[in-house]
């Protein structure tokens, strides 16, 4: 197997892609918190002593697939034309599903983008109720779909 990560000599490098074609690609990913009946109460009540959980979550999603690059070492940077994060209320759990997606046209993928998205977005879930909750439960974060590029599109 041919690891693109991986010069001859097996040293990390970022991958040339001034070769590829610019195409527009926009990857969705999606992940789940789970928590306590409290917790989830106090997000959706908003009275959680942090200030709005869920439109804290969606600004942390939309910085995190703004800084891949600088947390992902061999992430290009990326020059994106939109992010666009949705939380789900999921009563039955309880918790929240969150999905983000992330578009450009370029020469490289998406997907990390979506992906740290989402898992920063959680995290910031978990980071401002954890007073309430702290066995709360990160789980599911992935792809759930890509499109444009050499490799094609992805849907789970």
């Amino acid at each position: 197997m041919n690891l693109t990560h991986l010069d001859e000599n097996d040293r990390p490098k970022m991958v040339d892609v001034s070769e590829k074609n610019q195409t527009t690609r926009v990857a969705v990913a999606s992940g789940i918190i789970e928590m306590s009946q409290d917790a989830y109460d106090a997000i959706v009540t908003q009275k959680t002593k942090k200030g709005p959980v869920v439109q804290t979550a969606v600004i942390a999603a939309i910085m995190g697939v703004k800084k891949t690059s600088e947390l992902i070492p061999m992430c290009h940077p990326l020059n994106l034309s939109g992010i666009n994060c949705d939380v789900e209320e999921l009563k039955e759990l309880p918790g929240f599903k969150l999905t983000v997606t992330a578009k450009l046209t370029g020469q490289t993928g998406v997907e990390m983008e979506a992906l740290t998205g989402t898992s920063i977005g959680l995290l910031t879930i978990y980071d401002m109720v954890k007073a309430i909750d702290k066995a709360m439960v990160i789980r599911n974060v992935q792809l759930e779909k890509k499109s444009g590029g050499k490799s094609g599109d992805y849907q789970r």
